[in-house]
């Protein structure tokens, strides 16, 4: 942006001409900022520009601000036999977009990330914000293979079609013969 009048002083330099030109009125070309997060103020963010908390009531949640809800499984390792036990105990205040509908049936698809992935899913059970699933799912493998290696959740829809709505993942760096429970939070999936 220039400002393409004559200067008022003689042998004035350019940067007058410039958008630093401050004889011009500041607002013309200014585009106000939130201070937190550097995007247009207009984009709805958790914090407001001196950095305090809104209530979440006021304003809009953007997709990946929504909460998904949480998924409760249980791991151990039983290294006599070298297995590891699975089990997806249930889902809590779980959403879904309403595309999907009033009451889609949900399953849970688990993935171990090994150089050859293990799959493996629950049965699928009537949406709503608590389902219980229960299931326990057991493989054998070598401790030392699961140590970089990362178990993935997707909650998907199998009704009325097949999508995935959420995910949550977690490291099997820490895992031992005593059973642990986790509380994992399921997030947007990834595209």
């Amino acid at each position: 942006v220039s400002d393409l009048r004559p200067s008022a002083l003689p042998g004035s330099l350019d940067v007058s001409r410039s958008m630093f030109d401050l004889r011009s009125p500041p607002h013309r070309f200014m585009k106000r900022y939130d201070s937190v997060s550097s995007v247009p103020s207009s984009t709805s963010s958790r914090k407001d520009s001196q950095g305090s908390n809104r209530s979440l009531d006021t304003i809009t949640l953007s997709g990946d601000e929504r909460d998904f809800g949480r998924l409760n499984v249980k791991l151990c390792y039983v290294s006599s036999v070298e297995q590891i036990w699975i089990t997806v105990l249930h889902c809590k205040d779980l959403s879904w977009p309403s595309s999907c509908g009033e009451n889609p049936r949900i399953c849970v698809k688990g993935i171990l990330t090994l150089p050859k992935p293990v799959h493996f899913k629950s049965s699928a059970k009537e949406g709503c914000s608590d389902i219980e699933f229960m299931e326990t799912f057991v493989f054998a493998i070598k401790l030392q293979s699961l140590q970089a290696v990362r178990l993935v959740f997707k909650i998907q829809t199998q009704t009325p079609r097949k999508k995935t709505i959420g995910e949550c993942s977690l490291a099997l760096r820490e895992l031992s013969s005593q059973e642990s429970s986790y509380w994992l939070d399921i997030s947007p999936p990834s595209k």
